[in-house]
């Protein structure tokens, strides 16, 4: 319920991984000082709020997903509006503001607050403050920190609009007088997911929730040969510089330890995806030689006994544990390594002032300690700057302190995104860097997001195996570094790879090998389906894969495919198919060469490969990137493309390769087509808007 002397708007948020959610809880919790109350909801609680008759203004937080995606919480809602039988009116009433979240490596940046912010409009809402779109690849905070800022002083505005419509005399005075100070609030804000469009200010605190951080408070001692920044240590500006912080989140959770045994909940309780599979492993192969750069595993699963099933090209989602010695290592800090076993029983805190507050869905309310930190919290996740705010009330040393006080400053924004962020630091890792710092395990519980399935591509056809699925990954490495005392594999793969270990033949590169073993090692999945990235409908049309690296995997999935419905399909007419696979050596990471399988047999019309670290005695040096052989075949890929209207699909790295390959087919048309730049592109734009250029990647 909303508080009667304090003006209502709506706060709706969607989130996939819990970003979206937190800013708007950041929203919540600073409305209410400036006279305000936000009634909030996630967005997926249709039966909360309705705004088809909503009145107040509305503010909606949405984070994008997959391949332009809303997130899952918001497909209802998005399924909803977009109704074709809704009338251009349907929301003439309604005034919102948008904030996006997103990813410029991926194409579709922000898409899924543009798809909701369009059909909005089209439906007759209008906004009350300018859309923003938020970038975590520099930085959520650039755009959300000011977007935030100037909300206030356009909700008042709306707010006062709203009254004299409704022709209420008495002024909302409580609004006025909490906004009329507002330091940097603006009417509109052209808010840009490019920092150099930004223009962020220092000089005083920025409304209610800010702290100013006097550095006489301090008596920081500054070797001085230590001229460079660190995770630990800053130089002058900063070190010298008063602070403006954040307000502390107040605590919400509490915890009771408890001697009592029991059972955890089973994992399947922790998703709200939908039905879950526990599935046995029956094949572990690796695919690169021992002395490859990177590590590949080919990983079979069992899925006959399940209801499980998907199309090639689908992805699927692993529930993975944290790392156990890891978590382990985190006991310890927490000075709990005897605890581990005992149950928890995690509630909310009688007297906490947040708001609203509840539990976090994806803790149980009794499990054990080691259960919460293995499968529930993501301990490997980049802290937000309100973590590290907390963290600063845990930790006794001044200096330490101080450095934590920075690192979530504003005025230490460049050493947060340096330091933290792209150094892809983790709580472990700011534990060892800050050993004064003890924080308790209910702040853990607070601050860490919940611990995300990972996504894989399948690469296989139920066609070509049935009740088998398939699928390709490198081991992820974190080498140590400065900002990390250890190197790190990634949280799923290392897990997967240490499971494995027992099962793996190296070296043995086969598709079709028939030994298997009697391994009872399972994993829990559920599916992902992709919605676009599926072979074309009809099997006459011509398609182009590009797929270096572990990208080849669910075009292996297309090819097993293809072959069958060659073989069952005698009469049928099929277009033809190109692949190009690229990889650094020829002798120790080429992951499929059975592929030539493919080519003999017929269902492979074209394989073109390349190696990046391969030597030659060629006068002509062979092209090292599938990008360069693409345009060594410009004027073929542009026949498949214009004139049979084929299909173009790229799996892979985004930043290292899919611009590449984007560039390079920008090029081709542009070169074939004798035509301007910005012509091929709108030709390349309107093959992604009609779906036959197709991405799986990631970054």
């Amino acid at each position: 319920m909303c508080c009667d002397s304090k003006r209502r708007f709506l706060l709706l948020y969607a989130t996939q991984k819990g970003q979206a959610k937190a800013i708007a809880e950041e929203i919540w919790q600073q409305a209410g000082a400036h006279g305000l109350e936000a009634d909030m909801h996630c967005i997926s609680e249709m039966d909360k709020y309705n705004l088809e008759t909503e009145k107040d203004p509305v503010v909606i937080v949405i984070s994008t997903t997959g391949t332009g995606d809303p997130p899952d919480t918001a497909r209802k809602f998005v399924k909803k509006i977009q109704d074709k039988t809704l009338p251009p009116d349907h929301f003439a009433h309604l005034q919102y503001g948008l904030l996006g979240l997103g990813d410029s490596e991926y194409m579709f940046f922000c898409n899924g607050g543009r798809t909701v912010d369009r059909r909005l409009q089209e439906l007759g809402a209008q906004h009350f403050y300018e859309t923003g779109l938020a970038d975590d690849c520099v930085g959520l905070e650039l755009v959300v920190d000011p977007w935030i800022d100037g909300l206030w002083l356009a909700l008042k505005e709306a707010l006062q609009l709203q009254e004299e419509k409704e022709g209420m005399s008495s002024p909302v005075d409580a609004v006025s007088s909490s906004l009329s100070s507002a330091p940097h609030a603006v009417n509109e804000l052209n808010l840009s997911s490019k920092v150099q469009n930004l223009k962020l200010e220092d000089e005083g605190a920025r409304g209610s929730d800010v702290l100013s951080q006097k550095l006489d408070d301090i008596n920081l001692a500054t070797p001085a040969s230590d001229t460079e920044p660190s995770l630990v240590h800053s130089v002058p500006p900063l070190s010298q510089s008063a602070l403006n912080i954040p307000a502390l989140p107040p605590e919400y959770v509490e915890v009771q330890l408890q001697d009592i045994q029991g059972e955890n909940p089973h994992l399947s309780s922790l998703m709200s995806e939908g039905t879950t599979f526990e599935v046995p492993v029956t094949k572990a192969v690796q695919l690169t030689r021992g002395d490859a750069i990177k590590t590949a595993l080919l990983l079979e699963l069992e899925i006959a006994d399940t209801v499980f099933d998907y199309q090639p090209g689908d992805a699927f989602c692993v529930i993975c544990p944290n790392n156990a010695s890891e978590v382990e290592e985190l006991l310890h800090f927490l000075g709990l390594s005897e605890k581990g076993d005992n149950f928890v029983c995690v509630k909310v805190k009688q007297d906490t002032k947040k708001k609203g507050a509840f539990r976090p869905q994806h803790v149980p309310e009794r499990s054990t300690l080691k259960f919460i930190l293995t499968w529930c919290l993501e301990i490997r996740a980049v802290p937000k700057k309100a973590f590290l705010r907390a963290l600063v009330e845990c930790t006794s040393d001044v200096g330490e302190k101080r450095r934590l006080q920075e690192l979530c400053s504003r005025q230490g924004a460049s050493d947060y995104t340096r330091f933290i962020r792209d150094s892809n630091v983790c709580l472990l890792d700011l534990l060892h860097a800050f050993p004064s710092c003890k924080p308790s395990l209910s702040l853990l519980i607070e601050h860490l997001p919940k611990l995300q399935a990972r996504s894989y591509s399948v690469s296989s056809s139920n066609l070509y195996q049935p009740g088998r699925l398939r699928f390709v990954f490198n081991v992820v490495e974190f080498p140590a570094g400065p900002s990390r005392p250890v190197s790190r594999k990634g949280v799923c793969t290392g897990w997967l790879a240490e499971l494995v270990a027992p099962l793996l033949h190296p070296n043995k590169n086969t598709l079709d090998a028939k030994e298997e073993s009697s391994s009872t090692k399972k994993i829990s999945i559920f599916p992902r389906p992709n919605n676009a990235f599926h072979l074309p409908g009809d099997p006459s049309v011509p398609f182009i894969m590009v797929g270096p690296g572990t990208g080849i995997s669910p075009f292996i999935g297309f090819l097993q495919h293809r072959q069958k419905l060659r073989e069952q399909h005698t009469d049928w007419e099929f277009g033809e198919t190109w692949l190009f696979f690229g990889c650094r050596h020829q002798d120790r990471d080429y992951l499929f060469k059975q592929l030539r399988s493919f080519l003999e047999n017929g269902t492979l019309t074209h394989l073109k490969v390349c190696f990046s670290r391969g030597s030659s005695t060629a006068e002509v040096a062979p092209p090292k990137y599938v990008q360069d052989i693409l345009r060594l075949y410009a004027k073929e890929v542009a026949r498949v493309l214009l004139k049979e209207r084929g299909y173009f699909y790229v799996c892979g790295d985004k930043k290292h390769m899919a611009d590449d390959v984007s560039d390079a087919v920008v090029d081709i048309l542009r070169t074939e087509m004798e035509a301007d730049k910005l012509e091929a592109m709108k030709i390349l734009a309107m093959l992604r808007e009609a779906k036959r250029y197709l991405q799986d990647v990631w970054s």
